[in-house]
């Protein structure tokens, strides 16, 4: 636990949503287990594998003694969350959370909640995937973007903000499109996009008719039974991918199975899709390095091709 202890005594006051301590990347031997995140104005611990009361007293005094350093004027606010053998405890440490709960990245407004769930609003990992989708829209006027899997269509935000024209968020959740709507609302961004709430693989027929598309990002959960097994299930999305495109549109395809590398992706796109051209994948969060880079997120960028000359 030295090496979680001795980077809460360096960090800074987080401003935007951050990862601060990434043990599960393996570079800390003995705390492989532990991740510590901040959702300004709170910390997020959590931990797969229980700790002590011992344990827990030790990370709450660490992070008493660092707040009182850079922000001694305001209360602490830290959260654990313990995910083992299948169950999920999370316990309000100290302080309180606001609610509404609302982060920043990057200039965007986040909604998120650290007390229900796994899944928080916003995924730290996927930050600079979110980057790039800024500045690919930025690049291309009047960008026209498919959102599958949107969650709480922070993708969608990124998007809008980098000047997109219009996205067309889709995900079987009709609770995290509820999310995704309340983030555009908190940035300002009603009525540029529409939300589709339906399982889209019984939803081919709309989605297509919306399109085509100068960009689609595609990034579901690895394994969600009833929803989305990537072994089986990521083939059938490739195979739509050169009839949702426009000529020289792109792809963002992400996979977070640590089980399943880079290649998996390639060898699927190369068997569904293989006039699609492989551009780059897209570097991690460095609060995320890994020693095995190949089990940590895939974020990888696809391009179709271009009309021929005449």
């Amino acid at each position: 636990m030295q090496a979680l202890l001795d980077a809460i005594a360096r960090a800074e006051r987080p401003l935007d949503a951050q990862r601060i301590f990434h043990g599960r990347g393996g570079l800390h031997p003995g705390c492989e287990h532990l991740a510590l995140d901040a959702y300004p104005p709170a910390w997020l611990l959590t931990s797969f594998q229980p700790l002590d009361e011992a344990e827990l007293a030790r990370v709450g005094q660490a992070l008493a003694a660092r707040w009182q350093q850079i922000a001694p004027d305001e209360p602490l606010n830290w959260v654990y969350q313990c995910r083992f053998e299948g169950r999920t405890e999370t316990r309000l440490m100290a302080g309180s959370l606001p609610e509404p709960h609302v982060v920043t990245e990057q200039g965007a407004r986040y909604l998120v909640h650290l007390l229900r769930g796994q899944n928080h609003g916003l995924f730290l990992d996927m930050a600079e995937g979110r980057a790039w989708v800024r500045d690919y829209a930025a690049r291309q006027p009047r960008l026209k973007m498919l959102n599958l899997f949107a969650y709480s269509c922070a993708f969608s935000v990124a998007a809008l903000q980098g000047g997109a024209r219009q996205v067309v968020n889709v995900d079987m959740s009709a609770g995290a499109i509820g999310l995704g709507q309340q983030n555009h609302a908190l940035n300002g961004l009603q009525g540029q996009a529409s939300f589709l709430a339906h399982d889209i693989f019984k939803t081919w027929g709309k989605i297509t008719r919306g399109g085509p598309y100068g960009l689609v990002v595609v990034d579901p959960p690895s394994y969600q039974k009833g929803s989305f097994v990537a072994t089986k299930d990521y083939l059938k999305l490739m195979r739509r991918l050169p009839d949702l495109l426009i000529p020289g549109g792109h792809a963002l395809l992400c996979l977070n199975a640590p089980e399943l590398g880079p290649e998996f992706l390639q060898q699927q796109m190369a068997e569904a899709a293989p006039e699609l051209v492989f551009e780059q994948r897209l570097p991690n969060p460095a609060a995320f390095a890994d020693i095995a880079p190949e089990r940590a997120l895939k974020v990888l960028v696809y391009r179709a091709p271009e009309l021929p000359s005449r």
